[in-house]
């Protein structure tokens, strides 16, 4: 249980130092999403089930939504930039 623990920990580390230096939004996301879960899997290790619940669904989930949401807003996701429309045709 203790080796779980410390790759838990690690990775938690990992991701913190990956969003901060990524470059591309949607990755940096991402990242911060698996942050969010493997923080509320260390939550139910340390016998703490109502603040994983939390983590989990606010961190990764809410947070997250909130995010890919503003992504898409600023343009920065799901946008064809090549003038293409819908049929295919310019």
């Amino acid at each position: 249980m203790i080796v779980i623990e410390w790759l838990l920990l690690i990775f938690l580390i990992v991701c913190a130092i990956a969003v901060s230096i990524s470059n591309n939004l949607l990755n940096s996301i991402i990242i911060f999403m698996s942050y969010s879960l493997v923080m509320a899997v260390i939550w139910v290790l340390l016998r703490s089930p109502d603040l994983a619940i939390t983590e989990a669904a606010v961190g990764a989930g809410v947070t997250s939504v909130l995010f890919f949401l503003a992504l898409r807003k600023i343009g920065q996701m799901g946008h064809k930039d090549d003038g293409e429309n819908e049929g295919g045709r310019r």
